[in-house]
């Protein structure tokens, strides 16, 4: 918070907690945790079985530092959020960092309504470019909320914040800077994770994907997001993000339809002639 008192002005850190789950993250954990400096003094690093320096570095800023196992996205970020001080929470992850607006917004404000959540604007960068346009342009997500009242559900991938009835959602000025492409077959690597994570999620769920449903939704997905939101104004870099994430719309639902044909075949050989 910010004070003013015959001219001289104060700020305090905000009575929040930033949590943040990561695993080899040393290539961008220092930057977030850098960006955070005098937000809050408490700040959780929840690590999942880094192999890097993602924990020493972590340990050299005043931050607490936590190990724990991996137990899907929304489950790993529930119990992370169990070990804060403060009830409210700004959840990041390792390559989001805080632009200044933002950590001057937070100081500013007072929180003290739990049926409030906030959502923060983004900025996406694949490399050094800021995405204007595309799937990342104008992409906006809920971040800061309180637990008591609010938590992640517990799918494996692409979890989404769980609100009982009577929230509001605010705004607030400036932004979270996602450098989630710094590497961009570091990235590609990980969209094909989350595409198999998340064929089994569907697969789980009953859903179905025939032998052309892979094609017809990669090519909707490029032309979505190349041409109907404008990628191509963000020149290459637009490019390469289109091309990415059809790439991982073909290969989630390459896997849906293995898992479904293996699922068919072993049904067939237990049903009795």
């Amino acid at each position: 918070m910010v004070e003013s008192r015959k001219g001289v002005i104060f700020v305090y850190m905000q009575s929040l907690s930033v949590v943040i789950v990561c695993k080899n993250e040393a290539a961008i954990i220092g930057q977030t945790l850098q960006s955070l400096q005098g937000l809050s003094d408490d700040i959780i690093v929840y690590d999942n079985g880094s192999t890097d320096d993602t924990m020493e570095i972590a340990r050299s800023f005043p931050v607490r530092v936590y190990e724990g196992a991996w137990e899907g996205f929304g489950q790993t970020k529930n119990t992370a959020i169990g070990l804060a001080k403060y009830d409210w929470i700004l959840s990041l992850d390792a390559d989001e960092a805080i632009d200044d607006e933002l950590k001057n917004t937070l100081l500013a404000s007072s929180f003290t309504d739990d049926s409030m959540v906030y959502e923060i604007n983004f900025k996406n960068f694949f490399g050094d470019k800021w995405l204007k346009h595309g799937e990342w342009g104008n992409d906006k997500h809920i971040r800061l909320f309180n637990r008591k009242k609010v938590s992640w559900n517990k799918v494996p991938v692409h979890e989404v914040l769980v609100f009982p009835d009577g929230i509001s959602v605010g705004k607030l000025k400036g932004s979270i800077l996602h450098y989630t492409a710094t590497d961009p077959e570091k990235y590609k690597s990980k969209l094909f994770k989350y595409a198999e994570l998340n064929a089994k999620k569907y697969f789980e769920q009953g859903k179905k994907a025939g032998p052309l449903k892979k094609y017809a939704a990669a090519f909707f997905s490029l032309m979505q997001n190349y041409i109907f939101r404008a990628g191509f104004l963000d020149g290459k870099a637009g490019y390469q993000c289109a091309k990415m994430s059809a790439g991982y719309t073909f290969l989630k639902y390459s896997k849906l339809s293995e898992l479904n044909s293996t699922d068919h075949r072993n049904k067939k050989q237990a049903t009795p002639e």
